[in-house]
Protein backbone atom coordinates (compact mmCIF):
# COMPACT_ATOMS: atom_id res chain seq x y z
CA UNK A 1 0.00 0.00 0.00
CA UNK A 2 1.05 3.60 -0.59
CA UNK A 3 0.13 6.82 1.20
CA UNK A 4 -1.12 9.82 -0.81
CA UNK A 5 2.41 11.28 -0.47
CA UNK A 6 4.20 8.29 -1.99
CA UNK A 7 4.94 10.00 -5.32
CA UNK A 8 6.31 13.03 -3.46
CA UNK A 9 8.64 10.84 -1.40
CA UNK A 10 9.97 9.01 -4.44
CA UNK A 11 10.49 12.18 -6.45
CA UNK A 12 12.43 13.74 -3.55
CA UNK A 13 14.97 10.96 -3.24
CA UNK A 14 13.53 8.90 -0.42
CA UNK A 15 14.78 5.37 0.10
CA UNK A 16 11.51 3.42 0.07
CA UNK A 17 11.15 0.26 2.17
CA UNK A 18 8.24 -2.04 3.04
CA UNK A 19 6.79 -1.48 6.51
CA UNK A 20 3.62 -3.10 7.89
CA UNK A 21 2.34 -3.60 4.34
CA UNK A 22 3.14 -0.03 3.28
CA UNK A 23 5.82 1.46 1.01
CA UNK A 24 7.35 4.07 3.30
CA UNK A 25 10.36 6.41 3.25
CA UNK A 26 13.21 5.11 5.41
CA UNK A 27 15.27 8.27 4.93
CA UNK A 28 16.07 10.93 2.34
CA UNK A 29 19.36 11.97 0.72
CA UNK A 30 20.82 13.58 3.87
CA UNK A 31 20.46 10.32 5.81
CA UNK A 32 18.71 9.23 9.01
CA UNK A 33 21.34 10.69 11.36
CA UNK A 34 20.99 14.13 9.81
CA UNK A 35 17.19 13.90 10.02
CA UNK A 36 17.37 12.96 13.70
CA UNK A 37 19.53 15.98 14.54
CA UNK A 38 17.33 18.24 12.41
CA UNK A 39 14.28 17.41 14.53
CA UNK A 40 16.19 17.98 17.77
CA UNK A 41 17.58 21.27 16.39
CA UNK A 42 14.83 22.77 14.23
CA UNK A 43 11.91 20.91 12.61
CA UNK A 44 11.14 17.78 10.63
CA UNK A 45 8.04 16.64 8.73
CA UNK A 46 6.91 13.01 8.81
CA UNK A 47 4.35 11.18 6.69
CA UNK A 48 2.60 8.85 9.14
CA UNK A 49 -0.50 8.13 7.09
CA UNK A 50 0.23 4.41 7.45
CA UNK A 51 -1.13 4.61 11.01
CA UNK A 52 -4.75 3.64 11.59
CA UNK A 53 -7.43 6.23 12.39
CA UNK A 54 -10.64 4.95 13.95
CA UNK A 55 -13.69 7.06 14.79
CA UNK A 56 -16.23 6.59 17.57
CA UNK A 57 -19.49 8.52 17.70
CA UNK A 58 -22.76 8.28 19.62
CA UNK A 59 -24.18 8.95 23.07
CA UNK A 60 -22.41 5.92 24.57
CA UNK A 61 -19.10 6.19 22.71
CA UNK A 62 -17.24 7.52 25.77
CA UNK A 63 -18.40 4.64 27.95
CA UNK A 64 -17.56 2.07 25.28
CA UNK A 65 -14.04 3.42 24.83
CA UNK A 66 -13.61 3.66 28.59
CA UNK A 67 -14.14 -0.11 28.69
CA UNK A 68 -11.92 -0.89 25.69
CA UNK A 69 -8.96 1.32 26.65
CA UNK A 70 -6.90 1.20 29.87
CA UNK A 71 -6.86 4.99 30.33
CA UNK A 72 -9.67 7.10 31.78
CA UNK A 73 -11.70 8.05 28.71
CA UNK A 74 -14.86 9.06 30.58
CA UNK A 75 -12.75 11.54 32.55
CA UNK A 76 -11.00 12.88 29.45
CA UNK A 77 -12.06 16.47 28.79
CA UNK A 78 -13.14 17.62 25.34
CA UNK A 79 -10.20 19.00 23.42
CA UNK A 80 -7.64 16.71 25.08
CA UNK A 81 -6.00 13.39 24.23
CA UNK A 82 -4.73 10.40 26.19
CA UNK A 83 -2.34 7.51 25.70
CA UNK A 84 -3.70 4.07 26.53
CA UNK A 85 -3.59 0.37 25.78
CA UNK A 86 -5.93 -2.23 24.34
CA UNK A 87 -5.60 -5.36 26.45
CA UNK A 88 -7.07 -8.85 26.40
CA UNK A 89 -8.84 -10.37 29.39
CA UNK A 90 -5.53 -11.95 30.47
CA UNK A 91 -3.86 -8.53 30.55
CA UNK A 92 -1.65 -8.99 27.49
CA UNK A 93 -1.42 -6.08 25.08
CA UNK A 94 -3.15 -5.92 21.70
CA UNK A 95 -1.91 -2.42 20.86
CA UNK A 96 -1.06 0.98 22.29
CA UNK A 97 -3.21 3.87 21.11
CA UNK A 98 -3.80 7.60 21.32
CA UNK A 99 -7.36 8.80 21.92
CA UNK A 100 -8.43 12.32 20.93
CA UNK A 101 -11.73 13.65 22.31
CA UNK A 102 -13.86 16.17 20.39
CA UNK A 103 -17.35 17.50 21.22
CA UNK A 104 -19.03 15.11 18.78
CA UNK A 105 -16.61 12.18 18.44
CA UNK A 106 -13.44 10.39 19.42
CA UNK A 107 -10.50 9.69 17.12
CA UNK A 108 -8.32 6.70 18.04
CA UNK A 109 -4.91 6.32 16.40
CA UNK A 110 -3.59 2.74 16.25
CA UNK A 111 -0.41 1.17 14.92
CA UNK A 112 -0.24 0.38 11.22
CA UNK A 113 0.66 -3.28 11.68
CA UNK A 114 -2.25 -3.80 14.08
CA UNK A 115 -4.96 -1.81 12.31
CA UNK A 116 -6.93 -4.73 10.84
CA UNK A 117 -6.68 -6.77 14.04
CA UNK A 118 -7.69 -3.80 16.17
CA UNK A 119 -10.74 -3.12 14.00
CA UNK A 120 -11.93 -6.74 14.25
CA UNK A 121 -11.33 -6.82 18.02
CA UNK A 122 -13.13 -3.51 18.61
CA UNK A 123 -16.12 -4.48 16.49
CA UNK A 124 -16.38 -7.76 18.35
CA UNK A 125 -16.26 -6.10 21.77
CA UNK A 126 -18.68 -3.34 20.78
CA UNK A 127 -21.18 -5.98 19.66
CA UNK A 128 -21.32 -7.20 23.26
CA UNK A 129 -22.11 -3.74 24.63
CA UNK A 130 -25.50 -2.10 24.76
CA UNK A 131 -25.93 1.51 23.77
CA UNK A 132 -25.48 4.02 21.01
CA UNK A 133 -21.93 3.76 19.62
CA UNK A 134 -21.04 4.14 15.94
CA UNK A 135 -17.61 2.88 14.92
CA UNK A 136 -15.85 3.57 11.61
CA UNK A 137 -12.36 2.98 10.20
CA UNK A 138 -11.44 6.33 8.64
CA UNK A 139 -7.82 5.45 7.87
CA UNK A 140 -8.30 5.74 4.10
CA UNK A 141 -10.22 9.02 4.32
CA UNK A 142 -7.96 10.88 6.76
CA UNK A 143 -4.23 11.29 6.29
CA UNK A 144 -1.75 11.98 9.07
CA UNK A 145 1.49 13.97 9.11
CA UNK A 146 3.68 15.05 12.02
CA UNK A 147 5.50 18.38 12.24
CA UNK A 148 8.02 18.05 15.08
CA UNK A 149 10.89 19.99 16.62
CA UNK A 150 11.68 23.24 18.46
CA UNK A 151 10.63 25.32 15.44
CA UNK A 152 7.59 23.21 14.50
CA UNK A 153 5.11 25.52 16.24
CA UNK A 154 6.57 28.52 14.44
CA UNK A 155 5.61 26.91 11.14
CA UNK A 156 2.25 25.62 12.34
CA UNK A 157 1.36 28.98 13.90
CA UNK A 158 2.39 30.84 10.77
CA UNK A 159 0.04 28.68 8.69
CA UNK A 160 -2.85 28.86 11.17
CA UNK A 161 -2.77 32.46 12.45
CA UNK A 162 -1.54 31.17 15.80
CA UNK A 163 -4.31 28.59 16.26
CA UNK A 164 -1.93 25.64 16.57
CA UNK A 165 0.10 27.22 19.36
CA UNK A 166 -3.02 28.01 21.37
CA UNK A 167 -3.74 24.29 21.68
CA UNK A 168 -2.25 23.02 24.97
CA UNK A 169 0.18 20.12 25.09
CA UNK A 170 -1.84 16.92 24.44
CA UNK A 171 -4.75 19.07 23.31
CA UNK A 172 -6.62 18.71 20.01
CA UNK A 173 -8.83 20.90 17.85
CA UNK A 174 -10.06 21.26 14.29
CA UNK A 175 -8.28 24.29 12.80
CA UNK A 176 -7.60 25.92 9.46
CA UNK A 177 -3.93 25.48 8.63
CA UNK A 178 -2.48 26.46 5.29
CA UNK A 179 -6.04 27.19 4.20
CA UNK A 180 -7.00 23.57 4.87
CA UNK A 181 -9.33 22.25 7.57
CA UNK A 182 -7.56 19.60 9.64
CA UNK A 183 -7.59 18.00 13.06
CA UNK A 184 -4.55 19.28 14.94
CA UNK A 185 -3.17 17.39 17.93
CA UNK A 186 -0.39 18.92 20.06
CA UNK A 187 1.13 15.46 20.21
CA UNK A 188 4.05 13.54 18.75
CA UNK A 189 6.45 10.61 18.99
CA UNK A 190 9.82 12.36 19.04
CA UNK A 191 10.29 13.93 22.48
CA UNK A 192 9.96 17.38 20.91
CA UNK A 193 7.09 19.83 20.78
CA UNK A 194 5.04 19.95 17.62
CA UNK A 195 1.76 18.87 16.08
CA UNK A 196 0.19 15.90 14.38
CA UNK A 197 -2.20 16.92 11.60
CA UNK A 198 -5.12 14.95 10.19
CA UNK A 199 -6.34 16.46 6.90
CA UNK A 200 -8.61 14.74 4.43
CA UNK A 201 -6.54 12.47 2.18
CA UNK A 202 -7.01 14.75 -0.83
CA UNK A 203 -5.67 17.73 1.14
CA UNK A 204 -2.54 16.20 2.61
CA UNK A 205 -0.13 17.02 -0.22
CA UNK A 206 -1.15 20.71 -0.40
CA UNK A 207 -0.74 20.95 3.39
CA UNK A 208 2.61 19.10 3.24
CA UNK A 209 3.85 21.51 0.58
CA UNK A 210 2.52 24.51 2.47
CA UNK A 211 4.74 23.60 5.43
CA UNK A 212 7.85 23.61 3.24
CA UNK A 213 6.85 26.78 1.43
CA UNK A 214 6.29 28.65 4.70
CA UNK A 215 9.58 27.39 6.13
CA UNK A 216 11.56 28.45 3.06
CA UNK A 217 9.89 31.86 2.87
CA UNK A 218 10.50 32.55 6.58
CA UNK A 219 14.00 31.01 6.83
CA UNK A 220 12.94 28.17 9.13
CA UNK A 221 14.99 24.99 8.77
CA UNK A 222 12.66 22.12 7.85
CA UNK A 223 13.21 18.80 6.13
CA UNK A 224 11.33 15.58 5.41
CA UNK A 225 12.08 12.68 7.74
CA UNK A 226 11.65 8.93 7.39
CA UNK A 227 11.06 5.87 9.53
CA UNK A 228 14.68 5.49 10.66
CA UNK A 229 14.83 8.91 12.30
CA UNK A 230 11.37 8.40 13.76
CA UNK A 231 12.64 5.24 15.46
CA UNK A 232 15.74 6.81 17.00
CA UNK A 233 13.78 9.90 18.03
CA UNK A 234 11.16 7.80 19.86
CA UNK A 235 13.81 5.50 21.36
CA UNK A 236 15.72 8.22 23.22
CA UNK A 237 12.74 9.55 25.25
CA UNK A 238 11.65 5.98 26.02
CA UNK A 239 8.50 5.71 23.91
CA UNK A 240 7.34 2.15 23.23
CA UNK A 241 7.08 0.60 19.77
CA UNK A 242 4.63 -2.24 19.34
CA UNK A 243 6.39 -5.41 18.26
CA UNK A 244 9.41 -4.42 20.36
CA UNK A 245 8.78 -3.02 23.86
CA UNK A 246 5.18 -4.18 23.59
CA UNK A 247 4.09 -7.53 22.18
CA UNK A 248 1.23 -10.02 22.25
CA UNK A 249 2.56 -11.64 25.43
CA UNK A 250 3.49 -8.44 27.30
CA UNK A 251 1.34 -6.84 29.99
CA UNK A 252 1.62 -3.20 31.14
CA UNK A 253 3.37 -4.46 34.28
CA UNK A 254 6.43 -5.81 32.47
CA UNK A 255 6.45 -2.85 30.08
CA UNK A 256 6.43 -0.21 32.85
CA UNK A 257 3.10 1.13 31.60
CA UNK A 258 0.94 0.76 34.69
CA UNK A 259 0.74 4.57 34.67
CA UNK A 260 -1.41 4.24 31.52
CA UNK A 261 -3.91 2.04 33.38
CA UNK A 262 -6.57 3.70 35.54
CA UNK A 263 -7.69 0.95 37.90
CA UNK A 264 -10.52 2.87 39.58
CA UNK A 265 -12.85 1.83 36.73
CA UNK A 266 -13.52 -1.33 34.79
CA UNK A 267 -11.68 -2.05 31.55
CA UNK A 268 -10.79 -5.21 29.67
CA UNK A 269 -7.82 -6.89 31.34
CA UNK A 270 -7.97 -4.83 34.56
CA UNK A 271 -8.14 -7.72 37.03
CA UNK A 272 -5.41 -9.72 35.28
CA UNK A 273 -3.07 -6.72 35.22
CA UNK A 274 -3.63 -6.11 38.93
CA UNK A 275 -2.98 -9.79 39.66
CA UNK A 276 0.25 -9.72 37.63
CA UNK A 277 1.35 -6.63 39.53
CA UNK A 278 0.69 -8.24 42.89
CA UNK A 279 2.48 -11.49 42.08
CA UNK A 280 5.38 -9.67 40.43
CA UNK A 281 6.52 -9.98 36.81
CA UNK A 282 9.03 -12.60 35.72
CA UNK A 283 10.75 -10.05 33.48
CA UNK A 284 10.86 -6.28 33.24
CA UNK A 285 11.79 -3.61 30.73
CA UNK A 286 15.08 -1.78 31.28
CA UNK A 287 17.34 0.53 29.29
CA UNK A 288 21.06 -0.09 29.07
CA UNK A 289 24.01 1.85 27.72
CA UNK A 290 26.89 -0.15 26.28
CA UNK A 291 30.12 0.03 28.26
CA UNK A 292 31.98 -1.98 25.63
CA UNK A 293 31.78 -0.65 22.09
CA UNK A 294 29.14 -2.63 20.20
CA UNK A 295 25.76 -2.20 18.53
CA UNK A 296 23.06 -4.10 20.49
CA UNK A 297 20.53 -5.38 17.98
CA UNK A 298 16.99 -6.64 18.47
CA UNK A 299 16.96 -10.33 19.36
CA UNK A 300 20.45 -10.44 20.88
CA UNK A 301 20.61 -12.45 24.11
CA UNK A 302 21.19 -10.75 27.45
CA UNK A 303 23.43 -12.69 29.87
CA UNK A 304 24.22 -12.38 33.55
CA UNK A 305 27.73 -12.26 35.02
CA UNK A 306 28.03 -16.03 34.76
CA UNK A 307 27.11 -16.10 31.10
CA UNK A 308 23.60 -17.45 31.67
CA UNK A 309 20.74 -16.13 29.49
CA UNK A 310 18.49 -13.76 31.45
CA UNK A 311 16.68 -11.84 28.72
CA UNK A 312 16.86 -10.30 25.27
CA UNK A 313 17.23 -7.02 23.42
CA UNK A 314 13.94 -5.67 22.03
CA UNK A 315 15.29 -2.38 20.60
CA UNK A 316 18.91 -1.36 20.15
CA UNK A 317 20.77 1.32 18.24
CA UNK A 318 23.09 4.29 18.28
CA UNK A 319 21.29 7.10 20.15
CA UNK A 320 22.44 10.28 18.33
CA UNK A 321 21.45 12.92 20.91
CA UNK A 322 22.82 10.91 23.83
CA UNK A 323 25.83 9.90 21.69
CA UNK A 324 25.94 6.32 22.89
CA UNK A 325 24.97 2.81 21.89
CA UNK A 326 21.97 1.75 23.92
CA UNK A 327 19.21 -0.82 24.08
CA UNK A 328 15.88 -1.61 25.64
CA UNK A 329 15.96 -5.08 27.13
CA UNK A 330 13.67 -7.45 28.99
CA UNK A 331 15.44 -9.14 31.89
CA UNK A 332 14.75 -10.76 35.22
CA UNK A 333 13.41 -8.08 37.61
CA UNK A 334 16.50 -8.08 39.80
CA UNK A 335 18.68 -7.10 36.86
CA UNK A 336 16.36 -4.30 35.73
CA UNK A 337 17.45 -2.02 38.58
CA UNK A 338 19.48 1.09 37.76
CA UNK A 339 23.20 0.37 38.07
CA UNK A 340 22.96 -3.34 37.30
CA UNK A 341 25.50 -4.73 34.86
CA UNK A 342 24.55 -7.22 32.17
CA UNK A 343 26.25 -8.72 29.15
CA UNK A 344 24.94 -8.56 25.59
CA UNK A 345 25.83 -11.47 23.33
CA UNK A 346 26.85 -9.60 20.16
CA UNK A 347 27.39 -12.28 17.51
CA UNK A 348 29.17 -14.54 19.97
CA UNK A 349 31.12 -11.80 21.74
CA UNK A 350 30.20 -10.75 25.26
CA UNK A 351 29.83 -6.98 25.59
CA UNK A 352 29.12 -5.27 28.92
CA UNK A 353 26.21 -2.87 29.41
CA UNK A 354 24.84 -0.97 32.40
CA UNK A 355 21.21 -0.34 33.30
CA UNK A 356 20.49 3.40 33.46
CA UNK A 357 17.63 5.53 34.67
CA UNK A 358 15.12 5.95 31.85
CA UNK A 359 14.89 7.84 29.58
CA UNK A 360 18.05 8.70 27.65
CA UNK A 361 16.50 12.01 26.60
CA UNK A 362 13.96 14.00 28.59
CA UNK A 363 11.19 15.30 26.30
CA UNK A 364 11.71 19.01 25.78
CA UNK A 365 8.09 19.84 26.64
CA UNK A 366 8.52 18.27 30.11
CA UNK A 367 10.40 21.43 31.12
CA UNK A 368 7.48 23.71 30.23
Amino acid sequence: MQTPLFTWHRSHGAKIVPFAGWDMPLHYHTGALSEHHLVRRAAGLFDISHMGRLEFRGADAAGALDYLVTSDILGLSEGLSAYGLLCREDGTTIDDVFVYRFPDRFLVVVNAANRDRDVVWMRDKLADLDGDTQFADRSDELSMIALQGPDALRIADGLSDGAAGRIPRFGCKIISIGGISAICGRTGYTGEDGVELFPEAGDVEPLWNACFEYAEKNSVELGPCGLAARDSLRFEPGFHLYGHELTNDTTPVEARLKWACHFDRSFIGRDAILARSEEGPKRRLATVVMEDRAVPREGYRVLDGQGQPVGEVVSGMYAPTADCYAANIYVEPGLSKVGSTVVIDVRGREKRAKVIKRPLYTPRYKGE
